[in-house]
């Protein structure tokens, strides 16, 4: 069980690296605007949710994961049967997207901590120059 868990928890990390890179990264930004602007303005239902599944990230992960599970043969519980599979399935999503989560409050805290030090650095190069006034005769 311990091993199980432990894959569980290491398979989930590429799942939410692939899911990130696609649905977030710049590399990928023409083909997801493609998709984005289809599932708008797709006139068939069957068809804009086809596009939406490459933006959203808890959705684009379900068949990420599907195809690790197919690649790993991947299975939960010590149950050899399709019962592994949909368990692992479902852990798989929930821990990739806790990854994922994760990764993005994360990025966020980062961005506020540089954001503050521009601030503050901003602060003393103010205090350090002050303005030339002009002096009246």
């Amino acid at each position: 069980m311990a091993t199980q868990l432990f894959w569980l928890f290491v398979l989930a990390i590429p799942i939410a690296c692939v899911v990130r890179t696609v649905i977030f990264e710049e590399v990928l930004r023409e083909p997801r605007d493609f998709c984005i602007r289809h599932s708008q303005t797709c006139r068939s239902l069957l068809q804009r949710k086809f596009f939406y599944l490459f933006t959203c990230e808890y959705c684009f992960s379900h068949y990420v994961t599907i195809a690790f599970l197919y690649m790993t043969k991947f299975k939960l519980l010590i149950l050899n049967d399709w019962r592994g599979y949909v368990i692992a399935f479902f852990a798989l999503v929930f821990v990739a997207n806790i990854y994922l989560n994760l990764y993005a409050r994360l990025r966020l805290e980062i961005q506020q901590v540089k954001m503050e030090a521009k601030k503050k650095e901003k602060e003393v190069d103010e205090s350090a120059d002050p303005p030339d006034v002009m002096r009246e005769r």
